[in-house]
């Protein structure tokens, strides 16, 4: 029976390649329940409390070093284990679970962004408590609280779970948290208050006067803002009635009734908001507007990169020293193509975000600058030929927008044919060698991983022996893998297609289970048929 191997379309492969970032995101938790240490739930207060002496060196000395303060929010951080976890749970309103195990490298990555954000969210006087569990240690406890993969966030309100749906940096997680478990908008009533906001906050949406005089913070407009604000899970929403201090945080505000605009820590540093004053709007105009011009993919935003509402992407695959000599000519043309195209930077040497895209380009081992498009609207795929330049990278992304851009078909080099009794097939000549082809054709299409092709590759070479004097039948082979063609589809590999003569727009399947025989058997008969035919059209 051949092997099950999905389509190759580019929306399959544009699927599958999800798959691999759900499954490096999510690895099943397998292990037994082994002795577990007894850390009791009255002991809480004492984990969560902070050294008052690191404070006391705190003011002293202005900051603490960067492994001093992951050692201070770590504190925070209370550890979950067989026995306390339930009552945790149970007896507090609000708790931020971050299920893990120590080998996950993903694992690693979150839980300093975490113990930062408990951090944070302490010294906001956060009523959250913030929890770690060991899922790979303590597996009935993860059940019990349903971390189903590593690493896993889950917000228990009053002992019920809510799934978390924000950020992954420790600002983002700590603004998350802070719009389920209070006011989702932090009202700001003095400059001291705006510049100590700012330091804390390198994305944020800013409202001004969006209150009439006899209605300070409530009425119709500052219900859309509560709303959005409240609807979005990343951005964090400030409000001001004072012009003094809405200027500080937005220094190209105009004096509009209301106003509203986004402040991010990129060069293209404040955006105004244009639209009606409804959430609906707001909400868009935070989609579109919360990434930079051009944007470094990494591990903690990628997930947001893939799910954005701009479909159309333009990815530059380079090393570091290279993207960074590129980037700034790229912000000079950036704005054009703004909610029509992201502009993405990925470094070449990082395999779990560059490579699978290679792949799907077949370039996986290229070590150039490679510059790709990818329509996940359409799942299409494009690539730019010329030299990456940035003027290049701008023809490309106008000729994206107009759809004067061919999609790209990855193929193998064109072979060497001379003297082969198989002909090779790339998707370069595929419409030479198969849809243009005068003759009967039998297409083999196999891929290296297929443990079931290797059978049929050998039935194949038997039958081209057999009709080597047969001039109109040529016998072909593809990898179906490493070769892409528009009117070239399969859903099984082994396949072999039969191409008549006289219609190649509709191959035959011969069905898995035929013998060597079998297959001679049917050639012979379509060869015969497509001879008749041909003599009765004379």
């Amino acid at each position: 029976m051949p092997s099950s191997k999905p389509t190759s379309k580019f929306t399959t492969f544009t699927l599958i390649f999800i798959l691999i970032i759900i499954i490096s995101s999510l690895i099943p938790v397998h292990a037994t329940d082994p002795d577990e240490d007894d850390i009791d739930l009255e002991g809480i207060e004492e984990l969560i409390a902070v050294d008052e002496q690191e404070d006391h060196e705190r003011t002293q000395n202005g900051n603490l070093g960067s492994t001093r303060v992951l050692s201070r929010a770590q504190k925070v951080v209370l550890e979950l284990n067989h026995d306390n976890t339930k009552k945790t749970l149970d007896g507090n309103e609000y708790v931020l679970v971050l299920g893990y195990t120590p080998w996950c490298p993903r694992s690693a990555e979150l839980m300093p962004q975490f113990a930062e954000a408990a951090n944070v969210l302490k010294d906001l006087g956060s009523p959250v408590l913030m929890g770690k569990l060991d899922a790979e240690r303590y597996p009935k406890m993860a059940s019990l609280v349903e971390i189903k993969g590593y690493p896993t966030l889950i917000l228990f309100v009053n002992g019920t779970s809510q799934p978390y749906t924000g950020g992954y940096t420790a600002e983002e997680i700590a603004i998350w948290v802070r719009k389920k478990s209070g006011d989702p908008v932090v009202r700001l009533s003095s400059v001291a208050e705006a510049e100590d906001f700012v330091k804390k906050h390198s994305l944020f949406a800013l409202g001004n006067s969006i209150c009439s005089p006899n209605e300070i913070f409530q009425g119709v407009r500052y219900g859309e803002f509560i709303k959005a604000a409240v609807s979005d899970n990343e951005i964090q929403f400030a409000e001001t009635n004072s012009i003094e201090i809405a200027e500080l945080l937005f220094a190209t505000i105009k004096p509009t009734d209301p106003f509203l605009g986004l402040v991010k820590s990129e060069p293209e540093r404040y955006t105004a908001f244009d639209s009606p004053f409804e959430s609906n709007e707001i909400l868009q105009f935070l989609e579109l507007n919360k990434f930079p011009l051009v944007t470094t993919l990494t591990e903690l935003n990628s997930m947001k990169v893939y799910s954005s509402r701009v479909k159309l992407q333009v990815y530059i695959f380079g090393e570091v020293d290279e993207l960074k000599v590129i980037s700034e000519p790229l912000q000079d043309f950036a704005r054009k193509f703004w909610s029509k195209i992201m502009i993405l930077l990925v470094d070449i040497k990082e395999d779990d975000l560059a490579k699978p895209f290679l792949t799907l380009l077949g370039l996986e081992g290229s070590e150039d600058i490679v510059v790709a498009a990818f329509d996940n609207k359409i799942s299409t795929k494009y690539i730019l030929e010329s030299d990456p330049t940035p003027a290049n990278i701008e023809e490309f992304c106008s000729g994206l927008v107009q759809g004067t851009i061919a999609p790209y078909f990855k193929s193998q080099p064109v072979p060497d044919n001379k003297n082969v009794s198989v002909r090779i097939v790339v998707g370069k000549t595929f419409d030479s060698e198969i849809l243009g082809s005068s003759k009967n054709i039998l297409l083999e299409v196999h891929s290296p991983w297929c443990m079931n092709c290797e059978a049929t590759t050998k039935q194949v070479e038997k039958l081209a022996k057999h009709f080597k004097n047969y001039d109109d039948l040529v016998f072909a082979r593809i990898d179906a893998s490493a070769n892409e063609h528009p009117q070239f589809q399969v859903t099984d590999f082994p396949v072999l297609l039969f191409y008549p003569a006289a219609d190649k727009t509709n191959p035959i399947q011969l069905p898995s289970k035929y013998s060597t025989k079998d297959m001679a058997t049917f050639i012979k008969k379509h060869i015969r048929k497509e001879e008749h035919e041909t003599k009765d059209e004379l």
